[in-house]
Protein backbone atom coordinates (compact mmCIF):
# COMPACT_ATOMS: atom_id res chain seq x y z
CA UNK A 1 0.00 0.00 0.00
CA UNK A 2 1.28 3.72 -1.02
CA UNK A 3 0.96 6.01 1.21
CA UNK A 4 0.52 9.52 -0.25
CA UNK A 5 1.90 12.65 2.52
CA UNK A 6 1.83 16.55 1.70
CA UNK A 7 5.36 17.72 1.27
CA UNK A 8 5.28 20.40 3.80
CA UNK A 9 8.87 21.96 3.49
CA UNK A 10 7.09 23.11 -0.16
CA UNK A 11 4.33 24.76 1.73
CA UNK A 12 6.79 26.61 4.58
CA UNK A 13 8.60 27.92 1.74
CA UNK A 14 5.95 29.34 -0.45
CA UNK A 15 4.83 31.08 2.72
CA UNK A 16 7.57 33.60 3.19
CA UNK A 17 7.70 34.47 -0.75
CA UNK A 18 3.69 35.25 -0.47
CA UNK A 19 4.90 37.33 2.78
CA UNK A 20 7.10 39.13 0.82
CA UNK A 21 4.86 39.88 -2.80
CA UNK A 22 2.32 41.56 -0.42
CA UNK A 23 5.15 43.39 1.15
CA UNK A 24 6.28 44.72 -1.84
CA UNK A 25 2.75 45.33 -3.52
CA UNK A 26 2.16 48.12 -0.84
CA UNK A 27 5.83 49.37 -0.76
CA UNK A 28 6.69 49.39 -4.15
CA UNK A 29 6.24 53.13 -4.84
CA UNK A 30 8.17 53.70 -1.78
CA UNK A 31 11.37 51.90 -3.26
CA UNK A 32 10.92 53.13 -6.45
CA UNK A 33 11.23 56.88 -5.25
CA UNK A 34 13.87 55.89 -3.35
CA UNK A 35 15.74 54.94 -5.93
CA UNK A 36 15.05 57.93 -7.93
CA UNK A 37 16.92 60.11 -5.43
CA UNK A 38 19.79 57.80 -4.91
CA UNK A 39 20.44 58.41 -8.96
CA UNK A 40 19.76 61.78 -8.59
CA UNK A 41 21.92 61.99 -5.29
CA UNK A 42 24.89 59.99 -7.11
CA UNK A 43 24.97 61.45 -10.39
CA UNK A 44 26.72 64.15 -9.69
CA UNK A 45 29.49 62.06 -8.36
CA UNK A 46 29.77 59.77 -11.51
CA UNK A 47 29.73 62.96 -13.86
CA UNK A 48 32.60 64.58 -11.50
CA UNK A 49 34.38 60.95 -11.97
CA UNK A 50 33.78 60.86 -16.11
CA UNK A 51 35.29 64.25 -16.51
CA UNK A 52 38.53 63.63 -14.50
CA UNK A 53 38.77 60.16 -16.33
CA UNK A 54 38.40 61.77 -19.65
CA UNK A 55 41.29 62.30 -22.13
CA UNK A 56 42.35 65.97 -21.97
CA UNK A 57 40.59 68.74 -24.73
CA UNK A 58 38.30 66.50 -24.65
CA UNK A 59 34.49 68.43 -24.79
CA UNK A 60 33.13 67.64 -21.63
CA UNK A 61 29.58 69.43 -21.82
CA UNK A 62 27.09 67.78 -21.47
CA UNK A 63 28.81 64.87 -20.07
CA UNK A 64 29.64 61.69 -22.04
CA UNK A 65 31.22 58.50 -21.80
CA UNK A 66 34.82 59.02 -23.49
CA UNK A 67 36.15 57.08 -26.08
CA UNK A 68 38.92 55.97 -23.66
CA UNK A 69 39.22 56.61 -19.81
CA UNK A 70 43.00 57.83 -19.19
CA UNK A 71 44.62 58.75 -15.49
CA UNK A 72 46.66 61.50 -16.72
CA UNK A 73 44.82 63.91 -15.09
CA UNK A 74 44.82 62.28 -11.67
CA UNK A 75 48.51 61.80 -12.15
CA UNK A 76 49.03 65.27 -13.02
CA UNK A 77 47.03 66.17 -9.59
CA UNK A 78 49.16 63.81 -7.57
CA UNK A 79 52.32 65.11 -8.32
CA UNK A 80 51.83 68.90 -8.29
CA UNK A 81 53.20 69.93 -5.33
CA UNK A 82 50.73 72.50 -4.08
CA UNK A 83 47.83 69.55 -4.36
CA UNK A 84 49.97 67.32 -1.63
CA UNK A 85 51.04 70.14 0.36
CA UNK A 86 46.92 70.97 0.46
CA UNK A 87 45.74 67.42 1.37
CA UNK A 88 48.48 67.17 3.82
CA UNK A 89 46.91 70.05 5.52
CA UNK A 90 43.32 68.98 5.18
CA UNK A 91 44.15 65.84 6.69
CA UNK A 92 46.06 67.47 9.90
CA UNK A 93 43.35 69.93 10.17
CA UNK A 94 40.65 67.52 10.39
CA UNK A 95 42.46 64.17 11.81
CA UNK A 96 43.75 66.38 14.69
CA UNK A 97 40.47 68.33 15.53
CA UNK A 98 38.43 65.04 15.57
CA UNK A 99 40.77 63.22 18.06
CA UNK A 100 40.35 66.78 20.25
CA UNK A 101 36.42 67.25 19.92
CA UNK A 102 35.57 63.38 20.24
CA UNK A 103 38.01 63.17 24.07
CA UNK A 104 36.36 66.76 24.98
CA UNK A 105 33.08 66.00 23.86
CA UNK A 106 32.84 62.50 25.52
CA UNK A 107 34.12 64.18 28.28
CA UNK A 108 31.98 67.09 28.94
CA UNK A 109 28.92 64.96 27.77
CA UNK A 110 29.53 62.26 30.64
CA UNK A 111 29.74 64.92 33.16
CA UNK A 112 26.46 66.55 31.95
CA UNK A 113 24.68 63.44 32.03
CA UNK A 114 26.25 61.54 35.31
CA UNK A 115 27.27 64.05 37.44
CA UNK A 116 25.43 66.29 39.69
CA UNK A 117 27.06 69.49 40.37
CA UNK A 118 25.52 72.93 41.05
CA UNK A 119 23.83 74.90 37.44
CA UNK A 120 24.43 71.50 35.71
CA UNK A 121 21.32 72.14 33.75
CA UNK A 122 21.88 75.89 32.76
CA UNK A 123 25.06 75.72 31.86
CA UNK A 124 24.58 72.76 29.51
CA UNK A 125 21.50 73.97 27.72
CA UNK A 126 23.47 77.70 27.53
CA UNK A 127 26.20 75.77 26.11
CA UNK A 128 23.94 74.42 23.49
CA UNK A 129 22.40 77.45 22.68
CA UNK A 130 25.47 78.57 20.63
CA UNK A 131 24.33 76.62 17.94
CA UNK A 132 21.92 79.26 17.20
CA UNK A 133 24.17 81.69 16.75
CA UNK A 134 26.06 81.66 13.16
CA UNK A 135 28.89 81.00 12.36
CA UNK A 136 29.26 84.45 10.52
CA UNK A 137 28.30 86.11 12.99
CA UNK A 138 31.39 85.23 15.23
CA UNK A 139 34.20 85.06 12.51
CA UNK A 140 34.94 88.57 12.82
CA UNK A 141 35.74 88.64 16.55
CA UNK A 142 37.24 85.53 16.63
CA UNK A 143 39.64 86.42 13.72
CA UNK A 144 40.87 89.69 15.95
CA UNK A 145 41.18 87.37 18.58
CA UNK A 146 43.87 84.95 16.80
CA UNK A 147 45.56 87.80 15.37
CA UNK A 148 46.15 89.46 18.29
CA UNK A 149 47.45 85.90 19.38
CA UNK A 150 49.49 85.61 16.12
CA UNK A 151 47.80 82.76 15.23
CA UNK A 152 47.04 83.58 11.51
CA UNK A 153 48.31 81.42 9.05
CA UNK A 154 49.15 78.78 11.78
CA UNK A 155 47.98 75.43 12.34
CA UNK A 156 46.84 75.88 16.17
CA UNK A 157 45.20 78.91 14.96
CA UNK A 158 43.47 77.06 12.42
CA UNK A 159 42.38 74.51 14.24
CA UNK A 160 41.79 75.31 18.01
CA UNK A 161 38.66 78.03 17.67
CA UNK A 162 36.59 75.14 15.60
CA UNK A 163 37.26 72.91 18.79
CA UNK A 164 34.18 73.95 20.91
CA UNK A 165 31.50 71.77 19.32
CA UNK A 166 28.26 72.26 21.45
CA UNK A 167 26.37 69.76 18.46
CA UNK A 168 29.24 67.59 19.67
CA UNK A 169 28.65 67.43 23.63
CA UNK A 170 25.01 66.96 23.29
CA UNK A 171 24.88 63.81 20.92
CA UNK A 172 27.09 62.79 23.71
CA UNK A 173 25.41 63.21 26.43
CA UNK A 174 21.83 62.05 24.94
CA UNK A 175 23.66 58.69 24.37
CA UNK A 176 25.92 58.72 28.02
CA UNK A 177 22.25 59.10 29.79
CA UNK A 178 21.25 55.89 28.33
CA UNK A 179 23.69 53.89 29.64
CA UNK A 180 22.45 52.17 33.30
CA UNK A 181 23.86 54.02 36.20
CA UNK A 182 24.71 50.73 37.78
CA UNK A 183 27.70 50.16 35.68
CA UNK A 184 29.36 53.49 37.09
CA UNK A 185 27.68 52.71 40.75
CA UNK A 186 29.97 49.82 40.61
CA UNK A 187 32.93 50.63 39.42
CA UNK A 188 32.59 53.57 42.15
CA UNK A 189 32.21 51.18 44.93
CA UNK A 190 35.32 49.45 43.99
CA UNK A 191 36.98 52.20 43.79
CA UNK A 192 37.52 53.42 40.53
CA UNK A 193 38.95 56.78 39.65
CA UNK A 194 36.94 59.39 37.59
CA UNK A 195 39.52 58.62 35.06
CA UNK A 196 39.57 55.15 34.84
CA UNK A 197 35.39 55.30 35.05
CA UNK A 198 36.10 57.20 31.85
CA UNK A 199 38.54 55.59 30.09
CA UNK A 200 37.33 51.56 30.88
CA UNK A 201 33.87 51.93 31.01
CA UNK A 202 32.54 55.34 29.14
CA UNK A 203 34.72 55.26 26.23
CA UNK A 204 34.40 51.25 25.28
CA UNK A 205 30.57 51.70 25.87
CA UNK A 206 30.11 55.27 23.41
CA UNK A 207 32.17 53.26 20.26
CA UNK A 208 29.32 53.40 18.05
CA UNK A 209 28.67 57.20 18.67
CA UNK A 210 31.64 57.96 18.62
CA UNK A 211 32.36 56.79 15.18
CA UNK A 212 29.09 58.12 13.96
CA UNK A 213 30.60 61.56 15.56
CA UNK A 214 34.02 61.10 14.04
CA UNK A 215 32.71 60.86 10.60
CA UNK A 216 30.92 64.07 11.43
CA UNK A 217 33.44 66.46 12.78
CA UNK A 218 35.87 64.78 10.17
CA UNK A 219 33.63 65.07 7.01
CA UNK A 220 32.56 69.39 8.49
CA UNK A 221 36.30 69.89 8.66
CA UNK A 222 37.51 68.61 5.60
CA UNK A 223 34.55 70.21 3.88
CA UNK A 224 35.31 73.75 5.38
CA UNK A 225 36.00 76.87 3.54
CA UNK A 226 35.15 80.24 5.33
CA UNK A 227 37.94 79.90 8.25
CA UNK A 228 40.65 78.10 6.52
CA UNK A 229 40.55 80.66 3.88
CA UNK A 230 40.14 83.61 6.17
CA UNK A 231 42.95 81.88 8.49
CA UNK A 232 45.18 79.65 5.99
CA UNK A 233 46.91 82.85 4.27
CA UNK A 234 49.64 80.77 2.55
CA UNK A 235 50.25 77.15 1.36
CA UNK A 236 52.07 76.48 4.79
CA UNK A 237 47.99 76.23 5.91
CA UNK A 238 46.16 76.70 3.35
CA UNK A 239 43.65 73.02 2.89
CA UNK A 240 42.49 71.64 -0.08
CA UNK A 241 38.90 73.61 -0.42
CA UNK A 242 40.73 76.23 -0.49
CA UNK A 243 44.01 75.48 -2.58
CA UNK A 244 41.33 74.09 -4.99
CA UNK A 245 39.45 77.45 -5.23
CA UNK A 246 42.39 79.24 -6.24
CA UNK A 247 42.91 76.56 -9.33
CA UNK A 248 39.67 78.11 -10.27
CA UNK A 249 40.64 81.01 -10.98
CA UNK A 250 43.41 80.16 -13.21
CA UNK A 251 43.68 78.99 -16.71
CA UNK A 252 43.19 74.87 -16.17
CA UNK A 253 40.87 72.44 -17.67
CA UNK A 254 37.42 70.93 -16.44
CA UNK A 255 39.06 68.05 -16.73
CA UNK A 256 41.61 68.60 -14.08
CA UNK A 257 39.93 70.23 -11.66
CA UNK A 258 37.26 67.59 -11.81
CA UNK A 259 40.38 65.07 -11.19
CA UNK A 260 41.59 67.25 -8.04
CA UNK A 261 37.81 67.11 -6.56
CA UNK A 262 37.52 63.58 -7.45
CA UNK A 263 40.70 63.03 -5.28
CA UNK A 264 39.98 64.91 -2.44
CA UNK A 265 36.47 62.94 -2.13
CA UNK A 266 38.44 59.96 -2.08
CA UNK A 267 39.49 60.20 2.04
CA UNK A 268 35.57 60.55 2.81
CA UNK A 269 35.13 58.21 1.31
CA UNK A 270 37.44 56.07 2.80
CA UNK A 271 36.10 57.24 6.48
CA UNK A 272 32.73 56.52 5.84
CA UNK A 273 33.66 52.76 4.51
CA UNK A 274 35.82 51.88 7.46
CA UNK A 275 32.83 53.20 9.96
CA UNK A 276 29.95 52.23 8.07
CA UNK A 277 29.80 49.57 10.38
CA UNK A 278 29.75 51.92 13.77
CA UNK A 279 27.33 54.59 12.03
CA UNK A 280 24.61 51.23 11.68
CA UNK A 281 25.18 49.71 15.22
CA UNK A 282 24.49 53.72 16.44
CA UNK A 283 21.21 54.10 14.45
CA UNK A 284 20.19 50.77 15.89
CA UNK A 285 20.87 51.45 19.38
CA UNK A 286 18.49 54.68 19.09
CA UNK A 287 16.41 54.62 21.95
CA UNK A 288 17.71 51.64 23.57
CA UNK A 289 18.57 51.65 27.18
Amino acid sequence: MTITTTSRPSVRAAAPRAARRRWWRGRWPLAALLALLSVLTVSPFVAMFIVALSPAGRPTVPVRWPESLTLDNITMVLSSSGFVTWTLNSLIYAVVSVVIILLTSSMAGYAFAKKRFPGREAMFWTFLATMMVPFQATLIPTFVLVNSLDGVDTFWGLIVPTLANSQAVFLMRQFILGLPDELFDAAKVDGASEWRVYWTIVLPLTKPILATLGVFVFLWHWNDFLWPLVVGQSDATRTLTVGLTTLRTEEMQLSLLMASAAVSVVPCLLVFFLLQRYLVNSIAMTGLK
